[in-house]
């Protein structure tokens, strides 16, 4: 009978059971263990997305924008010194009007900037436009030109979102949490903002985005009146620094492991400058060419060296001949002591330079 059989066959599924035999079911997955990390799936997923939420209150919103300030400065400390400040509204000024000529997007979100306490050479640019300037970088650079090279350099970051796009690599997902006052993810205020304002300079900046950074300084200053030879300058006084003392550089403009080395960022604004220049200007060890002939190796001065200086003198001659591009370049004069084209100061000779006279002469020989 039908019954029997089947009876028969649970008797025999039975016994194969006790007997340890392997029989063809398909194997149940453990209790829970899907359903487990699924779980941890969803519930990350939430947190980053509560995380972007957060990033972007804090990098668009303008309250979101002046909470996460004010927790940078808590976190740092806020340098008063009238003079230092009075340095930096003008150079942060000369800047965002450069910039607002080639990206008028920094019209929308201008900069919340201040100087910190930290001795050390640095600046950085975090979330929401929000700059922090060492003490430090007035103190080893005495150059208004150089200075504004290495904050272009941080508004370059901000201007592509490189801030947002790092610090959400950076935070640890067990931290994000934290961030959130509820389980609705709603921002924290205060509280999100000081997690936040901990990962400020703890940003995940690729080498790509350095590079972009070094060149957008470059295009800021050539639309400023600051030196474009600054920026080949500042990287050759930092080499030199870093060989004459021990000191230790740190910031994140001199990560050694996501950044171009100082000679290679050096060497690229160098070949800026020429480009600029309409290859009319180069510096070879030193020596400043004019259309490949010898023009000046500068003598130390002002506190720089003669390479360090021979940049700012190439820095000169190279907006001559970008402006003048489609005429000819001004005959070289002198006026006051100091060698001129036109209205462009070149050189103001110290030490052992060549007198003005005889820079003139050599250079309308040579341009």
């Amino acid at each position: 009978m039908k019954f029997k059989s089947i009876r028969k066959k649970v008797a025999l599924t039975a016994a194969a059971a006790l007997c340890g035999l392997a029989l063809s079911f398909p194997a149940l997955p453990a209790p829970n263990a899907e359903a487990s990390i699924l779980g941890v799936l969803i519930s990350s997923g939430i947190q980053y997305a509560q995380l972007d939420k957060a990033i972007s209150y804090y990098n668009n919103d303008e309250k979101g924008r002046q909470e996460f300030f004010k927790q940078i400065q808590s976190k740092y400390g806020v340098n008063n010194d009238a003079a230092l400040n009075s340095r930096l509204d003008s150079i942060m000024s000369s800047l965002s009007s450069a910039i607002a000529t080639v990206d008028p997007s920094i019209q929308k979100k201008p900069y919340n900037y201040f100087i910190n306490n930290e001795t050390s050479f640095n600046a950085f640019c975090t979330l929401g436009h929000n700059m922090s300037v060492n003490t430090g970088l007035f103190n080893f650079l005495n150059s208004d030109d150089e200075i504004a090279v290495v904050l272009g350099h941080e508004m370059g970051h901000g201007q592509k979102d490189h801030p947002a796009k790092g610090i959400r690599k950076s935070i640890p997902i067990d931290v994000i949490a934290q961030v959130f006052a509820d389980s609705q993810g709603t921002y924290a205020g205060a509280l999100g903002a000081t997690i936040f304002a901990n990962y400020a300079t703890a940003l995940q900046v690729t080498k790509p985005q350095e590079w972009e950074a070094d060149n957008l300084s470059f295009d800021y200053i050539t639309h400023s009146n600051y030196n474009p030879g600054a920026c080949a300058a500042i990287w050759q006084r930092v080499m030199e620094k870093q060989k004459e003392s021990s000191q230790s550089f740190v910031g994140e403009i001199f990560s050694p492991n996501d950044h171009p080395t100082n000679e290679q960022r050096r060497d690229n604004y160098a070949k800026k400058l020429a480009e600029f220049s309409q290859e009319k200007v180069s510096v070879k060890d030193g020596m400043v060419k004019v259309n490949g002939k010898d023009f000046i190796k500068p003598a130390p001065a002002a506190g720089m060296s003669s390479a360090e200086r021979s940049y700012f003198v190439a820095g000169n001659l190279a907006a001559v001949y970008h402006n003048n591009a489609k005429k000819a370049v001004p005959t070289a004069t002198v006026a006051n002591g100091i060698l001129m084209m036109g209205n462009q100061p070149i050189i103001s000779p110290q030490g052992s330079d060549p007198s003005a006279d005889e820079l003139a002469a050599r250079l309308n020989t040579i341009k």
